[in-house]
């Protein structure tokens, strides 16, 4: 952590910040799974800041930065940019105070967060096709209008408010070896390091990114915040393309590991957490479950993994959860060829069911596709267990003598 840094974050900043919003926040609880112990072989905690108010950690530094506010500022309202959770944090810390907010959200931001932030009490304004032209547009708005511009990550109340939930971890266990943390723009893992190593300075720290959107490696190799290209990603909370100035200044130097998750790993944690933990995780708050599922951490005691935040879109959740499934290896494609006569399609369903295959859909095409002349291709979507059990299906067509042509796998 940089001398400049440290005096603009400190523990004791942490400290106060806890007192200034103790009583706008809820303690989220730290709840041990057993089940993940096996995969570190040490207690494994899952805390649920998903279920803080507006569910995520957000709401901490946003509270922390409106309080500090004058009333002079107050009185000029509060700008933000944001496609989710950032918007309802300051939505809501700004009604606390009485403090007028206006969200700018990207053109395409889902409907069921923009209308949870205009319920919060925030005026929302559509603007950009991304969270840049959301951006933009915020800090015009601020030029124009005088209003404080509450960032989401790179100022040191943002990160003295998110390091309260350090604080929290210090109290819940304070015989923590290892701390799991997605990082996006930076601000909550600064923040609870700074609070983590001011208690212990041996406590592992472990960020977790999405490997779709690397901004924070990125910064790491060049010592500075670089902008990278990113694709999409079900984790859109931590898809930040630019860490923020100081977050990375804090975070080198005491990150310990920095681990980076595919897609399909991030669904297969949201599909766990929903099935084994009954927790609904969005993609940014289940990444560093992700990490631990992957065998992607490693520790020699207790270890937290940092759920940060559960806003999922109920239209996106079916699609995410078949991403997971499909990555589980409970959803299987899979494509073959018959001899176009009757009987055959009865042979095949009866060999699957014979492995305990549910067939989900079947698909015959007989034109626009390359099969032998008097051959007819078939497409089965399939309910299997696992990835096991796919390799044992395949193998059981191949043995009877199907070619598989195509596969999910």
């Amino acid at each position: 952590m940089s001398d400049a840094a440290t005096e603009l974050v400190t523990a004791e900043g942490i400290r106060a910040a806890r007192e200034r919003i103790r009583d706008s926040i809820r303690l989220t609880p730290l709840l041990r799974k057993q089940t993940l112990e096996p995969l570190v072989g040490h207690p494994v905690y899952l805390k649920c800041e998903h279920l803080q108010r507006t569910g995520s950690f957000k709401l901490r530094g946003a509270l922390n930065l409106i309080a500090q506010l004058t009333q002079e500022e107050r009185a000029r309202g509060v700008v933000a940019a944001s496609a989710g959770n950032h918007a309802q944090g300051v939505a809501v810390a700004a009604a606390e105070y009485g403090v007028d907010a206006t969200i700018f959200m990207p053109s395409d931001a889902s409907l069921a967060k923009v209308e949870a932030t205009r319920n919060y009490g925030a005026t929302v304004v559509l603007e950009g096709a991304h969270l840049s032209g959301a951006l933009e547009a915020a800090r015009a708005f601020c030029t124009e209008r005088g209003a404080v511009f509450v960032h989401p990550f790179d100022d040191p109340r943002i990160v003295e408010g998110q390091g309260t939930l350090g604080l929290e971890l210090i109290d819940q266990l304070p015989a923590m070896r290892t701390v799991v943390i997605p990082i996006g723009g930076g601000g909550l893992a600064a923040g609870v390091a700074a609070a983590l190593r001011d208690h212990d300075r041996d406590v592992r720290i472990i960020g977790v990114q999405a490997a779709a959107c690397p901004s924070l490696q990125a910064a790491l190799a060049a010592h500075a915040p670089v902008l990278v290209d990113a694709g999409p990603s079900m984790a859109d909370g931590i898809a930040v393309k630019q860490v923020g100035e100081l977050p990375l200044a804090m975070l080198e130097g005491v990150l310990d590991d920095l681990v980076l998750v595919t897609e399909a790993e991030i669904s297969t944690a949201i599909l766990w957490s929903m099935e084994r933990a009954k927790q609904v995780l969005e993609g940014a708050g289940a990444a560093g479950l992700a990490a631990l599922l992957a065998g992607k951490v490693q520790s020699d005691g207790p270890v937290i993994v940092v759920g940060g935040g559960g806003n999922v879109d109920p239209a996106a959740l079916m699609s995410v959860i078949r991403h997971g499934l499909t990555a589980a290896g409970r959803y299987h494609y899979v494509g073959t060829a018959l001899p176009d006569r009757p009987g055959e399609l009865s042979r095949l369903m009866a060999l699957l069911a014979e492995h305990r295959v549910n067939v989900l859909s079947v698909e015959h095409h007989r034109e626009g596709v390359h099969v032998n002349f008097g051959e007819t291709r078939v497409d089965l979507t399939l309910q299997t267990r696992n990835q096991a059990h796919v390799h044992e299906v395949e193998a059981a067509l191949e043995s009877a003598g199907y070619t598989i042509l195509t596969s999910g796998r």
